[in-house]
């Protein structure tokens, strides 16, 4: 039997982490008494040796803390990987010989160990990327990490009366308060005490310096309230009711297994998977689900404790670092039970584990870019194979990896084709810009602002769609023709009027709107070229001029309470037109919004990206499912080339045939998900040097049947954040382990200190 571990790669069943039934746990402890490898989260090739102290007893996975030069840090005790595949399993360190040098562990620290699961999981990221373990560990501590010092999280205290009072106590009207507060014999903490006696912290800690008030644990309450999997089941019927039952069965066999959950948008998937999240509450475990934009994601929220009667713990950027270490540690223990996260969530130290549920599997905001590269849909898979449990797939557009591995029989599949309560999909038309151009220094086409119009007068909510930020993304000069770049990276700084800046949207550089040209020094002749979201609000704000707009995108919605203000501003009616960036395509249900007008449908398909029809074929249908929830609903895709493959594809609603058309693109020259694909990329601080270093990783390549090396050749982003950028790509066919390869070429080049070479096994961007 066959299995891919990467949706990526459709790779053999041996690459594959092996089940939990299939290993045993080795204890480092059990073979020597005297010393622990102890894995730190630092850029090292493996665990250090540490001596055990006799009054120490320690186990793989326990937290201890250990001294590293002149510091003290956290660690692991970590086992030898044994249970890694051959394939991707880096060479064993050598035996250690000599011990008389070693430190000792300072002490054991008072946390949750790390589940065996996840160290297993851990290894295996850190092998498949080619990334340093203790890296990888680092995601799973980063909240223990984040702390001053090394110690444990603390339990929460509170304060009572100290009997006798100290009779020096110097009493005054605040501290008297405090006192009698206090008399009532409850235990209060800092907060609710300053706030019934109406005085400081200040006076409280003054109080307890001076004897008269001493410190007590807080009664334990549950951090998390527990969702009741009972509290309010949708009514299901049909397809629906087929799906969720399915589902259900899938997580009561406690068996790993993928399932595609397709539907088309508006089909009910979220209440669908939610019965397959009160299967896995009813087996008494855990829940992950993995969403690309967590902190936008109010409505996924609200759905949630309408089912489950209330919130989901919330992991994501936002997130402070207090309620950061709460949430791991409540996950060690298995008192959070359902984690609604972004892609890091999937290393949280969980003690029961039962379901990950990847909605929108197909969004590349999944991927990594940086630092440990990795994919978070495709590592959902291998964290569900090694803790032996089910993961669930959700998307109206599957990426046709995922359709790949569907159809090879890897994964089980489920298919909701219509949408719930019988509402029909949109109907998508493309407007032609040749035949229907915009007045000229306009961007909306006369069909498209008449559509506008007549929906506005019936009563119904209208969104514009530009997938680009800003007013415009170049500025350049009429007199000279120079363009405006950013000084750190190969890009033009896009125009933000709004905030009279120019930024760049990849290294954060900033500088204000000039008015005079840098190159010419004459006044008055930049111009914006081209237009982004400001511009078109601009323009909408003449075309409709009693409408109320409003704008989506990430420079005015970053937070969950801001998006929750948007949503209920657009179901309360309260605004006529949505002008929005790729945001709006996030699974939003707004009951009013009849029509999408997408200004340009073509962007996506620039350059010369692998998925470039892929993804704009998906993003496009993602925002066209805003359309006709509750009521009849129109698309209006603006295109200067209807006739390509992509905007066929939209209007005639047939994803299959479009995706078979990229198979057969890709699958002649072993393109993923035919064949391997790992990305290196070279970046130093001159352009010499990352020339030099591109070039003898070209000279020494790997070489063949069935091995292809490109490049190198410059980046796409040959500079970015002030370093030169150069790109090679091997390609192998599916049967060749692309990690031996890697690790084999990389040990025959020596990069000086300034220059670094990433490593990206399964590209997603090539940026």
């Amino acid at each position: 039997m066959f299995f891919s571990f990467s949706l990526l790669n459709t790779s053999v069943f041996a690459d594959l982490p092996p089940s939990p039934s299939q290993t045993s746990e080795t204890d480092p402890t059990s073979s020597c008494k005297n010393y622990v490898s102890v894995l730190l989260p630092l850029p090292l090739p493996a665990p250090l040796t540490y001596l055990k102290p006799n009054t120490l007893d320690l186990h793989a996975g326990d937290i201890v803390s250990v001294p590293l030069g002149k510091k003290q840090k956290l660690g692991v005790v970590w086992e030898t990987p044994s249970h890694l595949p051959p394939d991707i399993a880096p060479p064993t360190p050598p035996p250690l010989d000599d011990t008389h040098r070693l430190r000792a562990v300072l002490a054991k620290q008072d946390y949750p160990p790390l589940p065996e699961e996840l160290r297993r999981f851990i290894d295996w990221v850190a092998a498949y990327t080619l990334s340093a373990p203790g890296l990888v560990m680092a995601m799973a501590l980063r909240p223990l990490l984040q702390q001053q010092g090394v110690h444990p999280i603390s339990p929460q205290t509170g304060w009572c009366l100290t009997t006798p009072i100290p009779p020096t106590l110097r009493l005054t009207s605040a501290r008297h308060n405090v006192l009698r507060v206090l008399a009532d014999g409850i235990v209060r903490s800092t907060t609710e005490l300053a706030r019934c006696a109406q005085t400081s912290a200040s006076v409280i800690q003054g109080l307890a310096n001076a004897g008269a008030l001493h410190a007590v644990p807080l009664p334990s309450q549950a951090a998390f309230e527990q969702p009741n999997p009972y509290h309010c089941p949708p009514i299901l019927e049909g397809h629906q009711y087929d799906a969720a039952t399915t589902l259900r069965r899938v997580v009561r066999q406690k068996s790993f297994s993928v399932t595609l959950l397709e539907g088309v948008t508006g089909a009910g998937k979220t209440e669908i998977y939610q019965e397959a999240i009160a299967a896995c509450l009813e087996n008494n475990q855990q829940v992950l689900v993995l969403l690309p934009e967590i902190a936008l994601s109010a409505q996924w929220i609200d759905r949630f404790r309408r089912r489950f009667g209330v919130r989901p713990a919330l992991w994501h950027s936002d997130v402070g670092h207090k309620n950061r270490r709460l949430i791991w540690r409540e996950a060690a223990h298995g008192r959070v039970r359902v984690v609604a996260g972004a892609r890091s969530a999937l290393f949280l130290p969980f003690q029961k584990l039962g379901l990950i549920i990847v909605d929108e599997e197909h969004e590349s905001v999944f991927k990594q870019e940086e630092g440990v590269i990795y994919n978070a849909r495709d590592m959902a898979v291998v964290r569900g194979r090694l803790g032996g449990f089910p993961v669930i797939l959700v998307s109206a557009t599957p990426s046709l990896e995922t359709l790949v591995n569907v159809k090879m029989g890897r994964y089980q599949h489920i298919v909701l084709p219509t949408r719930h309560g019988g509402v029909c999909l949109p109907h998508t038309n493309v407007v032609d810009m040749r035949q229907f151009p915009p007045q000229t220094g306009h961007f909306l086409s006369p069909l498209l602002k008449e559509s506008i119009h007549q929906t506005l007068a019936h009563g119904d909510q209208a969104m514009l769609f530009l997938n680009r930020r800003g007013y415009a993304p170049l500025t350049l000069c009429q007199n000279c023709g120079h363009r405006l770049e950013c000084p750190h990276c190969t890009a033009w700084l896009v125009q933000h009027q709004t905030r009279q800046q120019l930024a760049c949207h990849h290294c954060g550089y900033t500088e204000p709107l000039p008015h005079v040209c840098p190159a010419c020094s004459k006044e008055q002749t930049l111009i914006a070229i081209g237009p982004g979201i400001e511009r078109i609000t601009e323009e909408a704000q003449v075309a409709f001029p009693e409408a109320r707009l409003l704008v989506m995108s990430s420079d005015t919605i970053q937070t969950a309470q801001a998006a929750a203000h948007v949503v209920k501003q657009i179901n309360q009616k309260e605004v006529d037109l949505i002008i929005g960036t790729q945001i709006v395509a996030k699974g939003w249900h707004f009951p009013s919004l009849t029509l999408v007008g997408v200004v340009d449908a073509d962007l996506g398909l620039m350059g010369a990206d692998l998925r470039a029809g892929e993804r704009t074929f998906q993003l496009l249908h993602q925002v066209s499912g805003r359309a006709g929830r509750e009521k009849a609903g129109r698309v209006l895709l603006q295109s200067y080339a209807p006739e390509h493959p992509v905007m066929q594809a939209l209007l005639s609603g047939d994803m299959r045939a479009f995706m078979a058309q990229e198979a057969a693109q890709r699958s002649p020259r072993f393109w993923p998900p035919y064949g391997r694909l790992a990305a290196l990329i070279v970046s130093a601080t001159t352009a010499e040097q990352a020339d030099a270093i591109a070039a003898e990783l070209g000279r020494t390549a790997p070489y063949g049947e069935g091995i292809d090396v490109l490049g190198p050749a410059p980046a796409p982003l040959a500079l970015l954040r002030g370093r030169h950028r150069r790109r090679l790509l091997l390609r192998t066919r599916r049967n060749i382990a692309l990690q031996p390869l890697l690790r084999h070429w990389l040990r025959l080049i020596k990069p000086p200190r300034t220059t670094r070479i990433d490593i990206d096994i399964d590209p997603v961007s090539f940026f």
